[in-house]
């Protein structure tokens, strides 16, 4: 089912949703690597790279927003896009809770109580992740009705295969 978020022929969502998960996870990694050696800019560094993902989360989630509310209602596609809209959404909270925290700290460091939240929110990302795969391998939501191993290319007129 080809959903209307699109640009040059593909859809939005799944090319923004890679930003903020990379950055989210990537903010993680510095995060730890500042509680295992006490050096203050990995916490900085993690502080903003977490700072890019929740802006990255919010524009990836518009387009995300209008390809759910096109799909039928009472589908499967319908529920999945569901829960894994409102998992990304409790994702996006966690991440801008700790951000909150950490704003006004000397060098945004974090404890292991935030650190251990930030673990949670990336397990449950993993989950969403699986629901947007679900989407898109498996139910065909945002796949092109002509796609196929031998498409034409999808800034090609009209998108038919050739």
């Amino acid at each position: 089912m080809r959903t209307p978020a699109r640009m040059l022929g593909h859809s939005l969502h799944p090319m923004l949703v890679v930003f903020p998960l990379g950055l989210f996870i990537t903010g993680v990694v510095f995060d730890l690597i500042y509680l295992i050696g006490n050096n203050e800019t990995f916490s900085q560094v993690g502080f903003w790279n977490i700072t890019a993902g929740a802006i990255g989360a919010v524009l990836a989630a518009l387009p995300g927003v209008v390809d759910w509310t096109s799909l039928p209602s009472s589908t499967r596609a319908k529920t999945i896009g569901l829960r894994h809209g409102a998992l990304n959404s409790a994702v996006l909270v966690v991440f801008v809770i700790v951000w909150l925290v950490r704003l006004n700290r000397p060098a945004h460091v974090l404890g292991g109580g935030l650190f251990v939240l930030e673990v949670i929110a990336i397990a449950a990302a993993g989950v969403a992740a699986w629901f947007g795969g679900e989407l898109v391998e498996r139910l065909g939501v945002s796949v092109d009705e002509g796609a196929g191993l031998d498409a034409t290319s999808s800034l090609a007129a009209g998108g038919s295969r050739g």
